[in-house]
């Protein structure tokens, strides 16, 4: 092959639809996650949040991953950050920097990148998911896709189909090598009802025979630890690879809230659909966007861009394969400060039982069982037994899922304690979290916080009492407290 037809290759305009997709909707989900900081971060993290960001960079002096906080941190910052990622990213999804030469969209989209960092790694355990950094990476290999100006580039496109190797493949051999549930096939026996935030169609998936969940972790398996191979198979065997990781993540999609977890893995798996086969399937999906395979030109530039892009996510790939093929394989763990090049997966093991931290207040002086104790309600976090789960995906509760991990580690953390003093002080921003305050803004003289085992209700059930969740008390997992009590310490 000479030089020429070696540099015609390395373009792909059969992939523009791909281009597309990839393009507006990664900008899309930036969006998402801009929005949910600006609306939730403040109040978590910020001045006089759960967990301040000033007291975190104060007390790690040394802090090195990057970050426009690291030398200065206020709410407003914080604000104008998000405002900004949330514009650059309308502008992508409306596909506006891609009209320009193919730096505009770079920039763009490598602003979005340093932008959502700077938050993330600050974020501190509220930020602590994989889908963070999946977002970062993706945010950065898009980055270098090009604008309506070039063809895709293909080295581009194989990393993005890279990416979703590995977090397919990464979260089955997690499964595989970790409980025994995923191997005997009866994950699915619990995980639809333990999740961390049930959407409104999970108590249904939950109620299905279970041979049914048999075949749904079969198919997880086929999906997972099978078909992400095929994704750098001619076409039209990459593109039916990806439609399958399609469907089975909408599957997720309809049946949780993860939140932008399943839905990146969809717009990512889209980097292995050709035009053609786009076409073929849905015949509005032009085969020919704004003159693609006519002729366009990629200067010499942009070339050696992609490629050195190329170059410097392949070095940095050697990391996550060792890690794929470790007996002690880490689950979404990054190997460099920037955050490229991850290695991903998820539930490893599935929870058997759902135990949820109630947290109850009360403005009676003597906070004994006789008190007039009142729950205190969550937007996604299940609390009121006949209230049907709603869909957030793909916003993020931040508050709500660290809820659900509290009795898996322990009730005695620092910033559930300090969410306690905030609902002591009746704080408007953490308030706002929620989605019922049973004391309508006044300051309750104590609160507590006691464990209930819950359960989908079966369909007898429903129908004799209306109610979606049969729970059951267990154990008061922190005793009244107040604000002479200091709940911002252990007891």
């Amino acid at each position: 092959m000479d030089w020429a037809a070696w540099i015609d290759w390395l373009d792909a305009p059969d992939y523009e639809f791909a281009r597309q997709v990839l393009q507006r909707g990664v900008a899309g989900l930036f969006f998402v996650a801009f929005l949910s900081s600006l609306n939730q971060f403040p109040a978590l993290l910020g001045e006089r949040g759960l967990l301040p960001v000033p007291d975190f960079l104060e007390a790690f002096s040394k802090f090195r991953r990057p970050t426009l906080f690291r030398w200065h941190y206020s709410d407003r910052l914080l604000r104008a950050v998000c405002v900004t990622g949330m514009v650059i990213s309308a502008a992508l999804v409306l596909g506006l920097p891609q009209l320009g030469p193919p730096w505009v969209p770079l920039i763009a989209f490598l602003s979005l990148w340093l932008l959502y960092m700077s938050i993330v790694n600050v974020g501190q355990t509220f930020y602590g998911f994989g889908w963070e950094m999946l977002l970062l990476e993706a945010g950065f290999t898009v980055a270098f896709l090009g604008s309506d100006q070039t063809d895709p580039p293909r080295t581009i496109l194989f990393l993005i189909a890279w990416l979703v190797f590995r977090l397919e493949f990464g979260a089955g051999m997690i499964k595989i090598r970790g409980g025994r549930e995923w191997r005997d096939l009866t994950a699915l026996y619990y995980h639809h009802e333990t999740q961390p935030m049930p959407g409104p169609l999970s108590r249904q998936a939950h109620l299905l025979p279970k041979p049914f969940h048999k075949l749904e972790v079969l198919g997880n398996h086929f999906a997972q630890l099978v078909v992400p191979f095929f994704l750098f198979a001619p076409q039209p065997i990459a593109s039916i690879a990806a439609g399958i990781i399609i469907f089975t993540q909408l599957w997720l999609v309809a049946s949780g809230n993860f939140a932008w977890l399943n839905w990146i893995a969809i717009v990512l798996a889209f980097a292995a659909v050709s035009d053609p086969v786009a076409h073929a399937v849905l015949p509005v999906i032009p085969l020919d966007w704004h003159g693609a395979g006519t002729g366009r030109e990629t200067p010499l530039w942009w070339l050696a861009i992609t490629l050195a892009a190329t170059v410097l996510l392949v070095v940095l790939s050697y990391w996550p394969i060792r890690n794929l093929f470790s007996h002690y394989q880490l689950m979404n763990a990054s190997f460099n400060r920037w955050q490229l090049v991850n290695t991903y997966g998820a539930f490893g093991t599935v929870t058997k039982q759902r135990i949820e931290v109630a947290v109850e207040g009360t403005m009676d002086e003597e906070p004994d069982e006789s008190a007039d104790w009142r729950e205190y309600g969550f937007k996604g976090k299940p609390w009121d037994v006949r209230r049907m789960p709603r869909q957030y995906a793909p916003y993020h509760l931040r508050l709500d899922w660290l809820m659900w991990f509290l009795p898996l580690r322990t009730v005695h953390e620092e910033w559930f304690y300090a969410f306690l003093t905030k609902l002591l002080e009746a704080d408007r921003a953490v308030l706002r979290l929620l989605r019922h305050d049973p004391f309508d803004g006044e300051r309750p003289r104590w609160v507590r916080a006691r464990t209930y085992l819950y359960r989908f209700a079966t369909r007898d059930e429903f129908r004799k009492t209306g109610q979606r969740w049969i729970r059951t008390p267990l154990y008061e997992a922190i005793p009244p407290l107040s604000l002479r009590r200091a709940p911002g310490r252990r007891p």
